[in-house]
């Protein structure tokens, strides 16, 4: 696993019941900004392998990105279920359920998978 992957991993099992953070943001706070396709990629390919809470992550517009009408349903059914609320429109407040990772911890997370790989 590269240390990008390590990152996103780590900070999507991060998210905790009821925030969201978005494919882009994971990438930014992962260390690479313009990534937020590769981190839709990791998530697809890793969140059950590693557990992780793949329905707290939505689009930039606070939107379930899913388009498979069942799997957007059960996203949507799991963070309704953590207390979400969704706008008129589809939509999630970010400024009220997302979730802004501790930097230190992200920092943490890096030196450690730096030093892992040395």
């Amino acid at each position: 696993m590269t240390p990008f992957t390590k990152q996103v991993v780590a900070i999507i099992a991060g998210i905790p019941e009821g925030k969201v953070m978005t494919y882009g943001q994971i990438a930014a706070c992962a260390g690479s900004p313009r990534a937020a396709r590769q981190v839709v990629r990791i998530l697809h390919s890793m969140s059950r392998k590693e557990r992780l809470p793949w329905h707290r992550v939505v689009n930039a517009k606070g939107q379930i990105a899913i388009t498979d009408e069942e799997s957007r349903m059960m996203q949507e059914t799991e963070l309704v279920s953590e207390g979400v609320e969704f706008q008129l429109g589809g939509s999630i407040d970010l400024q009220r359920f997302g979730h802004e990772p501790d930097p230190d911890l992200l920092l943490h997370d890096l030196t450690s998978i730096k030093d892992e790989n040395e």
